[in-house]
């Protein structure tokens, strides 16, 4: 059974509702559904997802047009399960429609007349040596595991399976890895075998992504509605043991514009638009303002061509084992320090990054001769040897590391 909804949306419908559920049926004893999507991509931007009356059942913003969803697989980014008898919706995301409005075709066939999509697999290869075997300086019991809090794959609009991303994650020499994947959690009950395949710790993710901004919420906590307020997705992710942070908060388009009385644990500091000039000073004055939060940092890699790899910046997690976690509760507890990782414009070394680090009382920065730490206020020292110790009673935290042109090296809270 096919049905067809033919629609005119205008930018009158996106005010009225931004997510715009199209109600369709699945009869008794259906073992399948398809939905296709079809409109003018030149004139509009529509994000694809999918309600059932149970639950969500997944979503791919605007990376697919098509998806198929059965008890025992589904497309990537959607829930596989036994499809329900009833009424279900396909929630059309209204991103960005023309001034004339934008004409729109949704088919559903119940069953499905299409197959689902497959992930490719990636080799298992020797990579480096991952960050941890650095043998950082650390407190008692702990070790310094070298990852990354934000990737995705073919669940959203990434490029490259689960698999593929592992593999890239081992070859950048990380510990773990973050999937974060845009309004879905259908990648999570992946990520323990494939990391065990490849040796990466796979952090089981989900990018809450909005018009006025986004947020990793990290944790295998289920998922967490982005059409609530990002209030509610502070004390939610909070109330089920997990970490929320705000990602690119002074990015573009993608700045973090809701309003919030009681701030998420992490922020998303260093990202990779950063990049684009390291002496730039926004991150200082948006921490400054922000007040006491546990910085980490993300590539946000979606592709190969970007630019950059897994690990641009690397987040660095005192923890006392690599397990999701573990990392997760040394985030928790503030043992974050961030370093430059793969810097376009440098060589590949994971294992001598220039690095700056809290121990007890102390800085300690590493590998940074030549280079000047810089409190927030502005006070700086320049650093004389490849591992100098400075009594963390000089200068007022966070502090960072800055070569000689005033880029960025390291950051330490």
């Amino acid at each position: 059974m096919t049905t067809t909804h033919r629609l005119h949306l205008t930018i009158d419908d996106q005010i009225e509702n931004r997510y715009l559920p199209v109600a369709f049926e699945v009869p008794p004893g259906s073992d399948s559904l398809e939905v296709r999507l079809s409109y003018d991509a030149s004139a509009g931007v529509l994000d694809l997802g999918c309600e059932g009356p149970a639950g969500w059942r997944g979503w791919s913003g605007g990376a697919r047009s098509r998806f198929v969803i059965t008890p025992t697989a589904a497309t990537p980014g959607y829930l596989p399960g036994e499809l329900e008898t009833g009424e279900w919706h396909v929630i059309l995301g209204l991103h960005q429609l023309p001034g004339a409005g934008l004409d729109v075709v949704l088919e559903v066939d119940a069953p499905a007349t299409g197959a689902v999509e497959t992930e490719p697999a990636a080799a298992v290869e020797a990579g480096p040596p991952r960050g941890s075997t650095r043998g950082l300086p650390a407190p008692d019991g702990l070790t310094w595991f070298a990852g990354d809090f934000h990737a995705h794959t073919l669940h959203s609009d990434g490029a490259e399976s689960i698999d593929q991303l592992a593999a890239r994650a081992a070859a950048a020499g990380l510990d773990f890895l973050a999937v974060t994947d845009h309004n879905t959690t259908s990648h999570h009950p992946h990520l323990p075998g494939v990391g065990a395949r490849h040796s990466v710790t796979l952090l089981p993710g989900q990018e809450v992504t909005t018009a006025r901004g986004h947020a990793n919420a990290f944790g295998d906590i289920g998922w967490i509605d982005f059409r609530e307020s990002a209030q509610r997705w502070v004390h939610e992710v909070a109330a089920r043991g997990g970490v929320l942070s705000v990602n690119h908060a002074v990015d573009g388009d993608c700045a973090w514009q809701h309003p919030l009385t009681t701030l998420p644990r992490a922020l998303e500091l260093w990202h990779i638009s950063w990049f684009r000039d390291l002496t730039a000073s926004f991150p200082w004055a948006f921490w400054a303002r922000w007040g006491e939060v546990v910085p980490i940092g993300g590539s946000d890699f979606h592709k190969p061509g970007q630019g950059w790899t897994l690990g641009t910046p690397t987040t660095w997690v005192a923890a006392t084992e690599n397990t999701p976690e573990a990392i997760l509760a040394g985030v928790q507890a503030g043992r974050t320090s961030i370093s430059v990782g793969v810097r376009p414009d440098a060589t590949p070394d994971p294992l001598h990054t220039p690095m700056l680090l809290r121990l007890g009382d102390d800085l300690i920065a590493l590998s940074a001769e030549g280079s000047v730490l810089v409190d927030i206020e502005g006070a700086r020292r320049r650093i004389t040897g490849p591992s100098v110790t400075v009594a963390s009673s000089w200068g007022i935290g966070p502090y960072r590391l800055e070569d000689p042109d005033r880029r960025v090296l390291a950051i330490c809270a």
